[in-house]
């Protein structure tokens, strides 16, 4: 096994070099690489001014067609774009997600287009909570985690659940990431 920082080729079960004393890379055998440790997506709750907007115009375009107003198309329209409203929520809570992994952290945007954000977990510099006041009677909270790397480099997770459970899995996997 050759040194990583100097290049001698040491013992391939030395731990350290035996000339610089550098700490010998070990490769990870197929089995024990990067795994997933959990996956986060946005509470149902970031969709209630959706949802109630959904429901307004349903009911509105429902109770139109059942008192015979006339034009009947406006009744139908609103109840057809009420029902549109909600047939979104579930597309969009499906377009963002966040997946730790044993290595990293990423963040995924899109359905049809996506980008795809990566953190390694031992560049992580700080892990941030925030829960206002709606967002506490929810259980719901913000994660936001800043990169090492650069200083406006962050990943934010808005209105996941359990967030002090979410930053802590962070921790925990950078942690272990690290020893």
């Amino acid at each position: 096994m050759r040194c990583p920082q100097c290049g001698t080729e040491s013992n391939p079960q030395a731990a350290f070099c035996a000339r610089c004393g550098a700490k010998m890379l070990e490769v990870k055998p197929a089995s024990v690489r990067e795994y997933s440790i959990a996956m986060i997506r946005r509470s149902y709750w970031y969709y209630v001014g959706q949802i109630m907007t959904g429901a307004i115009l349903t009911c509105l375009g429902a109770t139109l067609l059942l008192k015979g107003f006339q034009p009947m198309q406006l009744g139908f329209a609103l109840l057809v774009i009420g029902i549109v409203t909600w047939a979104i929520i579930p597309i969009a809570h499906r377009s963002v997600s966040w997946r730790i992994t044993s290595d990293r952290l990423m963040e995924q945007r899109g359905i049809l287009a996506t980008s795809r954000r990566e953190v390694e977990l031992q560049d992580i510099r700080s892990i941030e909570v925030t829960r206002r006041l709606r967002q506490r009677l929810a259980g719901l909270g913000d994660v936001v985690i800043a990169s090492a790397a650069s200083a406006d480099y962050m990943i934010r997770m808005t209105d996941v659940y359990d967030p002090d459970g979410v930053a802590e899995t962070v921790r925990k996997a950078r942690l272990k990431r690290l020893a």
